[in-house]
């Protein structure tokens, strides 16, 4: 089946899945325990087939981040009282177009892809993709319309949670690699948040990106259950930087 400029096929559906215990390139028999109803909707079918197919990523923003936040936002959906499915899709194309940082970024991008794409399926409900695409324009930190929809903020909150707790400090450090950091660097009192572009990567790290932004983030939770869960991570993560800080000193 072709869909716009992506070809999907059962193949590369086949060869990633979120649900966990599997090898790489495993997807669970059908009638396992690891298949949902939700998984098996063929409109969020079609969207993981998408994300499995819209080639290299970054370690930081690879399919196993997609994964999880399809997992999170789902729970979110269902505690919030979402609509579990078009959270799922919107999860699994979030980011799709990430390496788009004109116009608007990757967000923006990616709901345009959704518009173009879904509707072709003959799967989406023209109010299903606006949801859909509204969900992934608005679920960036730093620019983008606030989300609206329950779903969108889902979604939002999901991405976030993604970023905070043991998962976050690891992906922290994925992301300093990925533009030569350091493990470790002194943060100016007045230091703020800034576009990944505008930064001197030969002079930051992780512990001025927790500084400025990532310990903020439960602030800018959308729904409660994320609230919560964000606070738990949080607490871990402040509790990592303060003992690195302390052998970083010496002191330990």
């Amino acid at each position: 089946m072709t869909l716009g400029l992506y070809k999907f096929s059962q193949t590369s559906l086949e060869h990633w899945h979120p649900c966990g215990g599997l090898q790489k390139g495993q997807m669970p028999a059908r009638g396992s325990p690891l298949v949902d109803p939700i998984e098996d909707d063929p409109r969020v079918a079609l969207c993981r087939q998408a994300a499995s197919s819209s080639g290299p990523r970054k370690p930081s923003h690879d399919l196993e981040h997609v994964g999880r936040v399809v997992a999170l936002s789902r729970h979110l959906a269902r505690v919030e009282g979402a609509d579990e499915a078009l959270v799922a899709c919107a999860a699994y194309l979030h980011d799709m177009e990430r390496g788009r940082e004109d116009a608007g970024g990757h967000a923006v991008a990616g709901a345009r892809l959704a518009r173009e794409l879904l509707p072709g399926s003959g799967l989406f409900s023209p109010e299903e993709t606006g949801l859909v695409a509204e969900a992934i324009a608005s679920h960036r930190y730093r620019s983008g319309p606030p989300p609206s929809s329950l779903e969108a903020r889902c979604l939002h909150d999901a991405d976030k949670l993604d970023a905070l707790g043991a998962v976050g400090v690891g992906r922290a450090y994925m992301m300093a690699g990925e533009h030569g950091q350091r493990l470790h660097s002194q943060v100016d009192g007045c230091a703020e948040a800034r576009h990944v572009g505008d930064i001197d990567h030969s002079r930051y790290s992780p512990v001025e990106e927790y500084t400025v932004k990532l310990r903020h983030l439960p602030e800018r939770m959308t729904t409660g259950e994320g609230r919560r869960m964000a606070l738990r991570r949080a607490e871990f993560m402040a509790s990592f930087f303060e003992e690195l800080e302390a052998e970083v000193e010496g002191g330990r």
